[in-house]
């Protein structure tokens, strides 16, 4: 364990005017306060923030962070309160450690949603000061060293687990590679032992077999560049086993493939020599192709920028090298801590708000739904292999990759998110879905009258897109439910002789647990909660008709056909109700506007709109509750999809004779099945985009007349 003594000199190597009484207090008080409190390992439990103190000391941070990771767990674990800690050690260094403050007490429904609130409160405390990530950061750091004393396998493996999803990424985030790497590579030991020993086994081997390797390597390396007159200094470092492993798994390839187990970092004076330093290099060594990365040009979302190339180096070893200067250098070891300053403005302590992404999760937090759905974005919006695209201005934007346009619109601005009808790639007119790759230049087409669709969320890969998209799709179901659930209780209350107001409502909100009478009529919209359940609860005498049958009787289809026909007035139009929110079309018969149609309540999902021959409806006979009057808009334009079953001959020529014929008729083919083969004729399923049912009964009538057609029907099932 750490001795005060110890850690004062720890600290004053790098700050020699520290407050040496703040430190000296800090270091009492934590100890008294956890007193005789024992770790899992056996030790005392101030060992912990002692050693955590000492993970910061090393990255060379300022006397409150050092003393908040000496108090960190003090207002959780003992009896010492926040106003104590603020009392004795001020404001800041309180705020500080009320910030990294686990949140363990929080009464959740389960593990996973634990985890997603504390990290969802603790991003928050993060975006006020960055050293709030620092502290928690190195605390995990320690309690991973520790793991291993956890008696609970399955506690071991969450806690593994919730390393390598979360404090891994957030550590990289920053640019603590170091701490990134010894993470992970400690969780992989938890999670994955078997791997882990066999990468092991491999390194030790190779070890054995060129123990000068390395040597030899550097050697040549600084002989190439002292030739050229570039002062260079030169180490080398093998990387762990869970990097070697996952590039292993990524690549599929085996290990013996893999050219930068070592990776070699060439630091030179300024950014100059590290391009003059690269072309030395390249001059001196075979290059591999498509190895090359420059992010000095386009550095990393953490600040990180270096060169990076592999070539077939000394003993025909294929050789992975960094190039950066020493400022670089300094970055890329100790990340957001390499820029901290000590004795410097309120400013220096606010360094979090510097970064991009910590912002974009912020907006995440605002559109979630939940503490889970936000750990899901966040997760999204961590894990990344970036390319860099440019607006046609020519700003540099990084996402993640797999990315596409619509990700590329959020990333520069929510509203063009929202907004976005189509994009154009390098010029061209592309798909939304499209992946973009490095140096694309994205511009988007926008439209006041478009809004986000659900469709998008199957390929997104941000997390800030997929949270706004998400967020459009709740107000938008809230607002479709609540116009559904109305017309549907309004129906409910005229067929028992009562006339529906919202107020009627007001009374039995407590038994449905709903806040508003709004939040109740949408409950109905969805299905979850169904009219007859509202009618009972608001005119209890009714419960005793309905058992007995006078009211809400099988339902047959006859009849539902026969009053269908009578009475259209009492139906609910689809009215401005967007297919895939709250109304969706049955798959099994493919209703058209002009189709006589009915829907079916489905809980959870809205209504599903079938047309009044569909056979699944003999299925819903005995729920009566579940039926509803639907009828199609008058004015409604949106394109809908049909499916006609067609039989072709085999022959040269007519799978074009029927694609001219369904384009002749303005028909869109959205999707083709050939759903049996014969020497003589093909059987076909083909989904048509058209306006209603007349317009697809017009292009199965000219299918018809087409000599190579020889028969088609409407899909029905």
């Amino acid at each position: 364990m750490i001795r005060q003594f110890e850690l004062l000199e720890m600290i004053r190597a790098y700050d020699p005017d520290v407050d040496e009484d703040l430190i000296n207090r800090a270091y009492v008080f934590a100890m008294r306060v956890h007193g005789t409190q024992k770790r899992a390992s056996g030790d005392p439990y101030f060992s912990h923030p002692l050693e955590v103190a000492g993970i910061l000391t090393r990255m060379k941070l300022d006397a409150a962070t050092i003393v908040t990771a000496l108090l960190h767990d003090t207002v959780e674990d003992t009896l010492a309160t926040l106003k104590e800690i603020e009392k004795h050690f001020g404001p800041e260094v309180a705020r500080l450690v009320d910030g990294v403050t686990k949140l363990s007490r929080l009464e959740l429904q389960s593990d996973h949603t634990r985890e997603a609130e504390n990290f969802r409160k603790f991003l928050l405390a993060m975006s006020e000061d960055i050293r709030v990530l620092l502290v928690k950061l190195a605390d995990r750091l320690h309690n991973m060293r520790t793991l291993h004393h956890i008696e609970d396998a399955e506690k071991r493996r969450r806690i593994a687990s919730e390393t390598t999803e979360i404090y891994a990424p957030l550590a990289e985030r920053i640019g603590l590679r170091d701490f990134k790497d010894e993470l992970e590579d400690l969780a992989f030991a938890e999670i994955n032992p078997e791997a882990r020993n066999s990468v092991l086994a491999r390194l030790e081997f190779l070890r054995e077999q060129g123990a000068d390797a390395a040597e030899r390597i550097i050697a040549g390396l600084e002989k190439a560049l002292k030739d050229a007159g570039i002062r260079a200094e030169i180490t080398g470092r093998e990387k762990r086993p869970y990097s070697i492993w996952l590039k292993m798994q990524r690549k599929r390839v085996p290990f013996e493939q893999l050219s930068d187990i070592m990776a070699f970092r060439v630091v030179v004076e300024d950014r100059a020599h590290c391009y003059q330093a690269l072309g030395v290099l390249h001059g001196s060594y075979p290059v591999v192709p498509g190895r090359f990365k420059d992010y000095m040009s386009t550095p990393k979302r953490n600040g990180y920028r270096s060169l990076h190339t592999c070539v077939i180096g000394p003993g025909r070893n294929r050789i992975e090298i960094q190039i950066r200067t020493r400022e670089m250098h300094e970055v890329a070891e100790r990340g957001v801590a390499a820029h901290w300053a000590y004795k410097q403005s309120e400013e220096a302590t606010r360094d979090g708000r510097k970064y991009g992404w910590l912002r974009e999760l912020l907006q995440i937090l605002e559109q979630a739904a939940g503490p889970e759905e936000f750990l899901e974005h966040t997760k999204l919006e961590m894990f990344q292999d970036q390319v860099f695209c440019f607006t046609p201005r020519g700003d540099l934007i990084s996402l993640p990759r797999g990315a596409t346009p619509v990700d590329f619109a959020y990333a520069v601005h929510s509203d063009i998110g929202d907004t976005c009808v189509g994009a154009k790639i390098n010029g061209r007119i592309m798909p939304l879905k499209t992946q973009l790759e490095n140096g694309d230049q994205v511009e988007i087409i926008t439209s006041k009258a478009q809004s986000p669709s659900p469709t998008w969320e199957g390929f997104v890969v941000t997390g800030k897109a997929r949270a706004a998209i998400r967020k459009f799709i709740r107000s938008r179901q809230m607002q479709e439910y609540v116009y559904l659930g109305r017309a549907i209780l309004e129906k409910a209350f005229n067929e028992v002789g009562y006339e529906y107001s919202d107020k009627a409502l007001k009374g039995v909100l407590k038994i449905f647990r709903q806040e508003t009478p709004e939040d109740l009529i949408a409950a109905v919209g969805s299905g979850v909660i169904t009219a007859r359940q509202i009618l009972v609860a608001v005119f209890p005498g009714l419960k005793d008709e309905f058992e007995a049958g006078t009211i809400g009787k099988v339902v047959t289809l006859a009849a539902v056909r026969k009053e269908r026909d009578k009475d259209k007035g009492n139906a609910v139009p689809i009215k401005g109700l967007t297919p895939g929110m709250a109304v969706h079309y049955a798959n099994c018969c493919h209703p058209l506007m002009g189709d006589r149609i009915v829907g079916i309540v489905t809980p959870g999902k809205g209504v599903t709109i079938h047309t009044i021959d569909c056979d699944t409806l003999e299925s819903f006979s005995d729920m009566p509750e579940r039926w509803l009057d639907v009828s199609w808009e008058v004015e409604r334009a949106d394109n809908q999809v049909g499916r006609i079953n067609v039989t072709v001959i085999n022959e040269p020529g007519a799978l074009s004779a029927l694609a001219s014929v369904i384009a002749k008729n303005l028909g869109n083919i959205l999707n083709l099945k050939i759903t049996h083969r014969a020497a003589d004729f093909f059987d076909m399923a083909i989904d048509v985009e058209v306006q209603n049912v007349k317009h697809l009964s017009n292009i199965i009538a000219a299918l018809r007349a087409t000599p190579a057609i020889n028969s088609v029907e409407r899909a029905r099932g």
